[in-house]
């Protein structure tokens, strides 16, 4: 249902972004803020990853730069369209990993002392996206910031539940070490605000290969930095219809392995005791 309602919303974005140059975004002058927008793609929607770079310069504050990161073997394989679009603003990196954790780790590490933003490749943003996740940074300068996020529940004996049982009702706990932010929606990392450990490519691809949220999330546990749910929340972002077949969440969720990655990730850092100490 939820499809069928977003459907025309969708068509209208996308033939918006289809027929628009993206110089055309670019013409007037707009304030630009000190963040760096970092995202990954994989090869069934490079097709489409220009309506989400465009809805990205079509946002009323530009970024100081996008950086997208794409495997190294997938190089020949991005359409002309996106190519023409790089930029002073706009650039395509390329990495060895497969895992979709390169959104992020890469940046890190060239852009380490700036604000980064993550984002996926299946969503078009609203033109107050940015503005909206930066106005909360200046609030809380500190903390990790996401447009949406979960809550990490736990049982009576402090065993932290399901991963399903996350997203139940947390009012009544609010346990700020507990906020997990959910990448799509986006998520902003303030410079240092993850463990130097974030980059260890072996230990993330033993413990969390498909979850990127958690194995950053664990990161600033490590860190002892909070993540925050942002009070002024921005539109829900507009999917791009026929981009979800492959979705990594899909199989997390109906397969537990959100679950299964977290404990392994407990298991090696000790994170649950981190979330519940004082």
């Amino acid at each position: 249902m939820k499809v069928i309602k977003e459907l025309p919303l969708s068509l209208f974005y996308s033939l918006k972004y289809s027929i628009t140059p993206a110089s055309f975004f670019l013409k007037n002058s707009k304030p630009s803020v000190p963040i760096i927008i970092s995202l990954t793609s994989i090869p069934s929607r490079f097709s489409t990853l220009n309506f989400v770079i465009k809805s990205i310069l079509n946002q009323n504050t530009l970024p100081k730069k996008i950086v997208l990161w794409i495997n190294e073997d997938m190089k020949n394989k991005l359409p002309m369209k996106v190519k023409k679009m790089e930029s002073d603003i706009f650039e395509i990196r390329f990495s060895p990993l497969h895992c979709s954790h390169k959104k992020l780790i890469h940046t890190l590490e060239t852009f380490s002392k700036d604000c980064i933003v993550t984002c996926d490749d299946d969503l078009m943003y609203r033109k107050e996206w940015l503005s909206k996740i930066y106005n909360q940074h200046l609030l809380d300068p500190k903390s990790i910031i996401g447009v949406k996020t979960s809550h990490i529940n736990f049982d009576d004996k402090n065993n932290s539940l399901p991963f399903k049982k996350w997203r139940s009702q947390y009012i009544t706990n609010k346990n700020p070490k507990a906020f997990v932010p959910i990448g799509a929606w986006g998520i902003l990392y303030p410079p240092r605000s993850l463990h130097k450990e974030v980059l260890n490519v072996q230990k993330l691809l033993e413990l969390a290969p498909k979850a990127d949220d958690l194995w950053f999330k664990a990161m600033s546990l490590l860190n002892k930095t909070i993540s925050i749910q942002a009070k002024d929340t921005p539109k829900e972002p507009i999917p791009i219809i026929g981009t979800q077949k492959f979705a990594l969440k899909k199989d997390n969720l109906a397969k537990d392995k959100n679950t299964e990655q977290w404990l392994s990730l407990d298991k090696e850092y000790n994170l649950n005791e981190i979330v519940l100490s004082k």
